[in-house]
This record gives structure tokens, C-alpha cells and sequence, in this order.
């Protein structure tokens, strides 16, 4: 019996070496957690990743030095030599008294997604230059149009006041176009900060319930989040929900209906938070839906064409999509997604957001 031991023992020490150099060797960082919360071993890789040996201290407060960010399971550090982003994923062991925790180091890989994503931003504007000349030409012609009759001695005062407010309206159509131009260039300079989801869709109600009902058109709006606070930058968010239900207002006949729904699924990257607009306009052609997205494709005499281009950045830019569903003569439905946990600043550790 006691050959039969030193024999197991003999391999449970081979086992914990052969562990030990595992870890030791592995290029992430590798956290073992006990159910107390206290880290009980770490490799070499997380000493280099936290610039210090976590042994002996509690996990809670080491993970309240990570920050969220808006891709699911990456957070980020700060470091002396600056912030490194970490994806840390986690696994708890069968006995339940420990969990592992394991981090890649994405820092290289981050930046490198940031400059393709640029990269990809810039060629799109480069397509779009021919386009916005033209858009830039025609509005700015007709201005200087309006105003060059502006200097003619026989307009009466009604007439010289009609021309003004024409020239107006075309200088206010591109200054929105500029100001969208610059949001589409912009598309990565999202703040972050905590909101209510319900605050917001309760907000959007009472901007544009009136301007639905002018219209004539059924406006609801209905948020099953409760007191759910998500983690992004609100004012981009509302305007890309602004600028769905706009446009699903003036795609709606009179007596048609509008609505704005608000509820928690489960998406391709767990929970999400699920906008949708619906609306039972004349709906969008199969032809029209392939280039909707298009940078300065519209189909309405006054649209710059940019609204979709930046709403879709925004819900992107937040780790999210838009997604568009349609049919001629039934009406159309826009679902804007941002995951959960790219939003609410929950991880597994208790980081914190940023």
C-alpha cells in the first residue's frame, strides 16, 4: 500500500511539474481563482500583463483596475508604458473550488482592427468625393442663385423675403450635409458614459410623437428594459434611433402606424439590447435595400444620404449592427442591436467601466 502511494504521489508531483511548466510557457496570462476569491497561482505571462505577482491578493479588487470596452470579453489595463487590452475568458473547474481565468494579450491586434476599419472609412470617402462635389455643387448653385436675385431693385419686399428664405433653406441643407459628413468621418469618437435605456426610448417618444401626429400617423412606443443602464455613447445612439424613426414617419401615408420597441434578447454574442422601428410605409424595393446603406444614396429629394451610413457606425462602433427587413407595400422594419456585454460594464471579474 505504501509503494502503491509513493507511486501516486510520485505522479501527482510529475503532473503539477509538468502544469507548472505549461503555464510557465503559455503566451497568455493565465489567473487561478479559489472560491474564496483569492488568486492562488499565476504565470509568468499575467505577472508581465499586471506588472505585478497577484498571489495572495483578491481578484475583485485586482479586476477593478480593467476597464470595459465595446467589444464583449475585451478590457483594457493601464500600464507606464499605456493602456494594453486584454480578452479574458474563464472557466470554473468541476469541484467548483477554483476558476481559471485566461487573458490574451490583443493590444497589437486591437489597433491593427482600428487601422483597417479606418483604412476602410477612408476609402470610403475616397469613393465618395465625386458624389460630394456633386451634392456640395447643386445646393450651393442654387444659393448663389437665390441671392444674386436678391440684387434686383424691382423685387418687392414679399418676393425679396421669398427668395431669402429660399437661399436659407438651401444654406441649412448644406450645413446638415457637412455637419453628417463630418459624423461619417468621425465614426470612431464615441463616448462613453451610463444611461438608462428606458430614459432614452421614453425620450425619443416625446421628441417625435408630435411630429408623427401632425402626420396623422400612429405613433407607440413600448421599452421592456426596465431600469437597465447600458454603457456608450448616448447622444450618437439617439440620433441613429432619431434618424430611423424619422424616416420611418416620412415613410408612413397618413393613418399608417410608427412604433419603437425596446426589449433584452439573446444574440450571436449572448444578451443584447434590441431596438426596433417599424413602420407600414409604402416599404423599401429589394433593389433599393442593397444600397441603403450607402454612403449619399437616398431616395428623398432632401436627404444627405449619410443618415443610415452613421446610425449603422454607430451601432458598429458600439460592438452592435442594424439590420433591415422590408417588403414593398407592407412597411419596414429597422432592429438596431448593441450587446449587453459591450454595454453595461458587467464581466465576469468585476471590472469596471471605463
Amino acid at each position: 500500500l505504501s509503494t502503491a502511494y509513493n507511486a501516486l504521489q510520485g505522479q501527482v508531483v510529475q503532473l503539477t511539474e509538468r502544469l507548472t511548466v505549461l503555464m510557465g510557457a503559455l503566451p497568455a496570462g493565465v489567473v487561478v481563482v479559489n472560491r474564496a476569491g483569492e488568486v492562488v497561482q499565476v504565470n509568468r505571462a499575467a505577472e508581465v500583463q499586471f506588472g505585478t505577482n497577484l498571489v495572495g491578493k483578491i481578484w475583485d479588487e485586482v479586476a477593478a483596475a480593467l476597464q470595459t470596452t465595446e467589444t464583449p470579453g475585451e478590457l483594457t489595463i493601464e500600464r507606464p508604458e499605456g493602456a494594453r487590452r486584454l480578452a479574458m475568458s474563464e472557466t470554473a473547474l468541476e469541484s467548483g473550488e477554483e476558476r481559471i481565468l485566461l487573458l490574451h494579450d490583443v493590444t497589437e491586434t486591437h489597433r491593427m482592427r482600428l487601422a483597417a476599419e479606418r483604412n476602410e472609412r477612408l476609402a470610403a470617402m475616397g469613393e465618395m468625393v465625386a458624389g460630394l462635389a456633386h451634392q456640395l455643387r447643386t445646393p450651393l448653385a442654387a444659393a448663389l442663385l437665390y441671392t444674386g436675385n436678391l440684387r434686383q431693385p424691382e423685387l418687392g419686399p414679399a418676393e425679396r423675403a421669398k427668395v431669402a428664405e429660399r437661399a436659407i433653406e438651401r444654406m441649412r441643407y448644406l450645413e446638415r450635409l457637412i455637419r453628417d459628413m463630418l459624423l461619417f468621418a468621425r465614426g470612431d469618437s464615441l463616448g462613453r458614459q451610463d444611461f438608462g435605456v428606458c430614459d432614452l426610448a421614453a425620450e425619443l417618444t416625446h421628441t417625435l410623437e408630435p411630429l408623427a401626429r401632425a402626420r396623422q400617423i400612429e405613433f407607440t412606443s413600448a421599452c421592456e428594459c426596465g431600469a437597465l443602464t447600458v454603457h456608450g455613447d448616448r447622444k450618437a445612439v439617439g440620433g441613429a434611433l432619431t434618424n430611423l424613426l424619422e424616416n420611418a414617419i416620412q415613410a408612413t401615408e397618413p393613418g399608417g402606424k410608427v412604433s419603437c420597441q425596446v426589449f433584452l434578447d439573446d444574440g450571436a454574442q449572448g444578451r443584447e439590447v434590441r431596438f426596433v422601428v417599424s413602420d407600414t410605409g409604402r416599404g423599401i424595393a429589394p433593389e433599393v435595400q442593397t444600397r441603403l446603406f450607402d454612403p449619399f444614396f437616398t431616395t428623398r429629394a432632401e436627404g444627405t444620404g449619410l443618415g443610415l451610413a452613421i446610425a449603422r457606425g454607430v451601432a458598429r462602433g458600439h460592438g452592435g449592427d442594424i439590420a433591415l427587413s422590408s417588403t414593398p407595400g407592407t412597411g419596414t422594419t429597422f432592429t438596431l442591436t448593441l450587446p449587453l456585454g459591450a454595454t453595461n460594464g458587467a464581466t465576469a471579474g468585476g471590472a469596471r467601466a471605463s
